[in-house]
């Protein structure tokens, strides 16, 4: 195990004045959490000293690598003219064009800071257009930490209640009373449950939000026709489908989900990938639809919105990303696929139950004896402690991951990467 005598040292001055010795749920570990000096690329170095090979990149954003050199130009000429001007400025204005040019449902745009202000205000714009208060979200989908969503992310299934019709369990104590009230929980993948749904609550449902790729409990890919068939729900309803692209967006695809699957929304939320590691995020949708922020019927604000250093990275990382679209993803997508193959092998070889599944530029190593993991309760059913166990034991030896087992992938990631990182797999599962 490496020395993290600095690492323990930090973590116990933080707790001294940061609640929890943390600035983010999201980052408690079972021991002391990671504290990074630098990273570039594929790697990071703690303060410690000790390497990281990272398949985290900051929960996704890095898809470019740590400091992508693109990146690191725009920010640094941006914050010599300027930090926050409240005004607008051409930087918002070009990634505005970029994003309708590369995402097929946007036509208009509006800048936030952080996802959760994104979906929140998608939600809020689809409410305020159909003037229906209904939102239907599905089991083990996370939209954000704010109070109208934060339910049924990862529940208690003794809280949970039947598999084809799940209780809205709230995800914090906290939450405003009555907060989950026009919530409706569904289970993912389940065509069926949002088609009855629509006929018992007719005329009140305002939007269907999900995450394409349910990236937030595992890598899961939605079935076959159940995108289509949300749009077609939706569609005959009046009802608005909503995309929530936070991870999806500009990694599965130039044009996010809506292109990989083929299936257009009428918003989306978008953030992570789309800055390199710049805290931005965006709202993009149908005109028709937007319209209705833009002639002041729902509000949206925000101080840092479409801050001109975040914009400056945004308009770096995804010009990138469209221009060279065709020697980005491709080869990504395949490094990927080679890892996930090579950990299978490794699997077998150790005669461990491991599933991995998931596109390649995103995907999630599962301890199960399933062959297929379709909805939070297959996720649930999982061996979670000892996939927590083999997190630990990679990064014991120099890999970082997702601790619920997610892996991201980056442009910085080689064929030499994948070696290495097979190697420390296949030491872990002897371990398991």
């Amino acid at each position: 195990m490496p020395s993290r005598v600095r690492a323990e040292q930090l973590y116990a001055r933080a707790c001294r004045t940061i609640a929890g010795g943390v600035s983010s749920d999201a980052r408690r570990m079972a021991g002391t959490p990671l504290f990074i000096d630098r990273a570039a690329g594929a790697q990071m170095w703690d303060v410690d000293g000790n390497r990281l090979l990272d398949y985290v990149l900051g929960q996704g954003p890095n898809l470019l690598g740590h400091a992508a050199p693109v990146v690191v130009k725009a920010v640094t000429e941006q914050v010599a003219r300027g930090v926050a001007y409240s005004a607008q400025h051409e930087l918002e204005a070009e990634v505005a064009e970029r994003i309708c040019a590369m995402v097929p449902g946007a036509e208009k745009v509006r800048f936030n800071t952080v996802g959760s202000e994104a979906v929140h205000g998608a939600l809020r714009l689809a409410r305020g257009l159909t003037g229906r208060p209904k939102i239907v979200k599905f089991e083990g989908n996370y939209h954000g930490w704010l109070d109208p969503v934060l339910y049924s992310v990862h529940p208690d299934l003794a809280l949970a209640g039947e598999a084809a019709r799940p209780n809205a369990v709230p995800g914090s104590a906290g939450l405003t009373p009555h907060a989950g009230d026009d919530l409706i929980v569904l289970p993912y993948n389940d065509l069926a449950a949002v088609r009855a749904c629509f006929s018992r609550f007719d005329g009140q449902i305002a939007a269907v939000i999900c995450e394409p790729l349910l990236c937030n409990t595992g890598a899961i890919m939605p079935v076959p026709g159940f995108l289509e068939g949300l749009r077609d729900l939706c569609t005959s309803a009046g009802a608005l489908l909503v995309f929530d692209e936070i991870i999806t967006g500009f990694r599965l695809a130039a044009g996010g989900a809506q292109e990989f699957f083929g299936v257009t929304p009428d918003l989306a939320a978008f953030g992570k990938a789309m800055a390199g590691g710049m805290p931005v995020s965006a709202i993009a949708g149908r005109a028709p639809v937007m319209d209705a922020i833009a002639d002041g019927r729902v509000a949206h604000a925000g101080t840092f919105n479409s801050q001109p250093v975040a914009m400056a990275a945004a308009a770096a990382v995804l010009s990138t990303l469209d221009e060279q679209r065709d020697t980005i993803y491709p080869p990504m997508h395949q490094v990927g696929q080679w890892l996930m193959a090579g950990i299978r092998e490794a699997a077998e070889r150790h005669d461990l139950p491991v599933l991995v599944s998931g596109p390649g530029a995103v995907f999630q190593v599962y301890l199960t004896e399933s062959s297929d993991v379709r909805d939070y309760r297959d996720f649930a059913a999982c061996d979670r402690p000892r996939m927590a166990r083999l997190h630990e034991l990679l990064l014991d030896r120099g890999i970082n991951t997702v601790p619920r087992g997610l892996w991201f992938l980056s442009t910085a990631h080689t064929a030499a990467h994948v070696e290495e990182t097979l190697q420390a797999v296949d030491e872990a599962f002897a371990v398991l």
